[in-house]
């Protein structure tokens, strides 16, 4: 059976896992590394000891075929693909690119990555000069995913949703990408207030990626293992307002 350990700092890999359980039965290791939670306000440095230490710690624990680091802010800040048997999960503009009407696309992303000049290189690779890009702090979107409001209070949401994406309809933006794995659990309440915009999520490429690269290792069963840094019980009060009743473990 394949292993795959997947990581960020708390729901966001839930939008990943899910694409993948789809494409691939296998045994997904869960790690939400609440103790780091914000990825996007830290800077490189402080990613990047994250990042290694927590690479280290999955691979000691659970050798696993592959790692997801199911967060845009240090995939695009660190590029952690580098290395063997990790993947990354990156804003996918070139689709983007391919879909709007208006040439005008945007990126919601965390503060660290729209400050970052990696952020700007990535886009220049990936999007032609007729594109207008622009960028916008989701970190505030972010936050309503974590603390669960998006689940008990929607009109507060839609309301916060309305105040940070406002450039939408200023510059007649009619395609966006969800560049941070937090922000699908928003999809309802950004379709239902910008109707007429085509949100984007990378995690289906992502799963297409994980299935073709473990193949051969497929399995007839499917295993979720759950562990968090910090607080398990208030995680796992979190995960069983989303319907996911596993037990949460300490790591």
């Amino acid at each position: 059976m394949a292993k795959i350990a997947i990581f960020d700092s708390g729901l966001g890999s839930i939008s990943i896992i899910k694409p993948i359980q789809k494409k691939l039965k296998s045994e997904i290791i869960y790690f939400a590394d609440q103790k780091s939670y914000p990825y996007g306000t830290k800077s490189s440095k402080e990613l990047g000891k994250i990042i290694k230490s927590t690479i280290k710690k999955l691979e000691e624990r659970f050798e696993p075929d592959l790692i997801v680091v199911a967060s845009n802010t240090p995939s695009l800040l660190l590029n952690p693909e580098r290395q063997s048997k990790i993947l990354g999960v990156y804003p996918p503009l070139k689709e983007a690119t391919t879909m709007t009407s208006t040439k005008s696309i945007a990126i919601l992303a965390t503060k660290t990555v729209i400050k970052s000049r990696k952020l700007q290189n990535y886009i220049n690779h990936q999007v032609p000069m007729r594109i207008k890009v622009t960028k916008i702090n989701a970190t505030p979107l972010v936050d309503l995913v974590e603390s669960g409001k998006f689940i008990s209070e929607k009109e507060f949401c839609k309301k916060k949703i309305r105040e940070n994406l406002d450039l939408i309809q200023k510059r007649g933006i009619d395609t966006v990408t969800l560049s941070s794995t937090h922000l699908p659990f928003l999809l309802p309440l950004l379709k239902e207030t910008f109707p007429n915009v085509t949100f984007l999520d990378p995690a289906d490429s992502v799963a297409n990626k994980v299935a073709s690269l473990l193949v051969n290792r497929r399995s007839s069963v499917s295993q979720l293992k759950i562990f968090a840094s910090g607080n398990t019980k208030t995680f796992q009060k979190k995960l069983q307002k989303l319907g996911i009743k596993n037990k949460v473990f300490q790591l």
